[in-house]
């Protein structure tokens, strides 16, 4: 659980890094975000991937990218020192962010 949020921080702190409009205050509120994003990606996520379901297989998954852009942009109401632009820098960083785990969890 703790490589988990370690890997969390690191992928996002690449995102804020490659992604321009999303910007992370400093190292507090990364870790915050890590726990954040670990707490809704385990309530609320699987809710919303249940009720999107038709949408989600007629894309074949792709419908998933959105659900996570959601999320950030949720996440970065409820965090502070976590900002992102609007929903169109949201979902570019949630393909980042997808990227990112993809690699770092090969690594792990």
């Amino acid at each position: 659980m703790l490589m988990t949020l370690v890997i969390n921080a690191l992928a996002f702190y690449v995102v804020a890094y490659l992604v321009p409009g999303v910007t992370i205050a400093g190292w507090g509120a990364l870790v915050v975000i890590a726990v954040v994003w670990g707490v809704l990606s385990i309530l609320l996520k699987p809710i919303l991937i249940l009720l999107t379901l038709p949408i989600n297989i007629l894309t074949l998954g792709l419908f998933t990218f959105v659900i996570n852009a959601l999320l950030i942009t949720l996440m970065s109401r409820l965090v502070a020192g976590f900002r992102v632009e609007g929903f169109g820098t949201a979902l570019l960083a949630a393909v980042v962010l997808a990227l990112v785990n993809l690699v770092l969890n090969r690594i792990k």
